[in-house]
């Protein structure tokens, strides 16, 4: 089946950035949407982006917009997640998944998941 795998993470003080990047098996990206999603400990997964496979629009969780961006690149089957002016709050592990329904902020609109990459902001 479908793998993803998620690299990129790491730490990094607020104010900084980092680009996270989910490559996929196969032909992956081309034909699907994609999408981050982050969990911290003691919280539920929450969406952070999305990126339709149709017409490449993007959409953002409000906690992340004007900070964070998603994009794909089809010929190296991989999706990144730029995060500049990176805050504490943004630790978490993030993962990458493949969207195969419309509800895109939530996860049961994703089929496959990445083992997800740890980002960890200090102060």
């Amino acid at each position: 089946q479908v793998q993803l795998v998620e690299s990129g993470g790491g730490l990094v003080q607020a104010g900084g950035s980092l680009r996270l990047s989910c490559a996929a098996s196969g032909r992956t990206i081309s034909t699907y949407a994609m999408g981050w999603f982050r969990q911290a400990p003691g919280k539920e997964r929450e969406f952070v982006a999305t990126i339709n496979w149709s017409d490449s629009n993007t959409y953002y969780a409000d906690s992340v917009k004007g900070r964070f961006t998603i994009s794909r690149d089809n010929a190296k089957n991989t999706v990144y997640l730029q995060m500049n002016n990176l805050k504490p709050e943004d630790t978490a592990v993030y993962y990458c998944g493949r969207r195969i329904s419309s509800g895109y902020t939530s996860p049961i609109a994703y089929d496959y998941w990445g083992q997800g990459t740890q980002v960890t902001v200090s102060s």
